[in-house]
């Protein structure tokens, strides 16, 4: 029997009362079972952290001696027990490291998905489909009118211009996957990158992914290179650096409102669409999906006939 409060949000997170741990809590806690690094779902600090070690290493980058207590490193598929509740971490495709959260309880399963997401990338490891009970998956973009283009596709953008090109995105998981796409599909480009997203590509590095060329960024490079130059930055140097003359602005983002005013749209996304939410639903073939991280109304109404859909957030 499938028990409603089995995953409870709460606001330190969504909260496991039959196991005592949280998933991907929002404040320190004892018992924390984390989906991947990025800060939104990673915090420091916690006394017990269950994940992979790509993800604990990011982490650890991060937080340095405060990201958390005893670090519990899992292989995929390596199952464990917290008070009674069985649990085994399954490849998202989100990033490096980046885990569904499959729970078993009483004979039930329940999924987590964490973020996820199925268009292939060569820089971290490939989602995997399990079936269960209920799919707690992420909303972010389950909009039918929201669709990722093939990431290979926008990626030719970059060669329509040989000006310059400050390129916007995340440190980890974006960067690293557009630096490979580049060097896969842009071969006229030389990809700088900024200081502070150099341990992230090396920890990728670390585990085997084979990055191809790109180098720290060095201003003099740049000022005497006046083409084909791309320099990776985070969006808080993109951000300040809205003045920048004799380069190209772009911002890799599946977001549309975060495309304004850019010579180049780059739609790049490291999240699932409607599309992927709807054929994750058919692979997992759950009695109920319940929602969270973002609006899981449309998915709801979508379902309306056919399956039970709880907004958990």
């Amino acid at each position: 029997m499938i028990l409603d409060d089995f995953i409870v949000a709460t606001k330190t997170g969504l909260f496991c009362r039959y196991g005592d741990f949280y998933l991907d809590p929002k404040e320190i806690v004892k018992d924390a079972v984390i989906s991947h690094a990025h800060g939104d779902h990673a915090i420091g600090g916690n006394l017990n952290v269950y994940c992979t070690e790509a993800t604990a290493l990011f982490m650890k980058h991060r937080y340095k001696k405060f990201a958390g207590g005893a670090f519990h490193l899992k292989a995929y598929e390596e199952p464990f027990i917290l008070n009674e509740v069985k649990i085994s971490f399954v490849p998202a495709g989100h990033i490096l490291g980046s885990a569904m959260v499959l729970m078993e309880y009483e004979g039930v399963k329940y999924l987590y998905t964490g973020d996820y997401k199925l268009q292939p990338d060569d820089t971290c490891e490939p989602i995997e489909y399990v079936q269960a009970d209920v799919l707690i998956t992420e909303t972010t973009f389950a909009d039918p009118d929201t669709r990722h283009p093939a990431a290979e596709e926008e990626i030719l953008k970059l060669n329509a211009t040989q000006s310059n090109i400050m390129l916007g995105t995340y440190a980890l998981g974006k960067c690293q996957r557009l630096i490979s796409l580049m060097n896969k599909y842009c071969p006229e480009k030389r990809i700088l990158v900024h200081h502070s997203m150099m341990p992230f590509v090396k920890i990728y590095e670390q585990k085997g992914i084979d990055m191809g060329k790109y180098e720290m960024y060095d201003r003099k490079v740049m000022k005497n290179n006046p083409a084909n130059m791309v320099y990776l930055v985070p969006p808080m140097v993109f951000r300040s650096y809205f003045k920048a003359i004799n380069v190209i602005r772009v911002f890799a983002t599946g977001w549309k409102h975060l495309q304004n005013n850019h010579e180049i749209q780059l739609y790049v996304s490291d999240h699932a669409d409607w599309e992927d939410i709807i054929y994750t639903i058919g692979q997992v073939k759950p009695v109920q999906v319940w929602t969270n991280h973002g609006d899981g109304l449309q998915l709801k109404n979508h379902y309306e006939k056919s399956l039970v859909v709880k907004l958990l957030t």
